[in-house]
């Protein structure tokens, strides 16, 4: 038998984020969110390589804090 998994809403449209890029947050967090369900175990460390405009704009528009909070659920 074959066990259905029902989406949430917010599943499929995303969070709703305050911050100046909805892009660089609520992406953040669903990025961070799905790196945590990968693994069993909450990390004790986690290092974060940012690109493009990620690297550029992290501090700015939460990202860094948005990673974060996705990786903590």
């Amino acid at each position: 038998m074959t066990s259905l998994r029902f989406q949430s809403v917010f599943d499929i449209i995303g969070p709703v984020m305050i911050g100046p890029s909805s892009s660089h947050t609520a992406g953040a967090v669903r990025i961070g969110k799905i790196v945590s369900s990968i693994f069993n175990d909450e990390p004790t460390e986690v290092e974060f390589q940012l690109f493009n405009s990620f690297a550029k704009t992290y501090r700015g528009h939460g990202t860094d804090l948005a990673l974060v909070a996705g990786i903590l659920g």
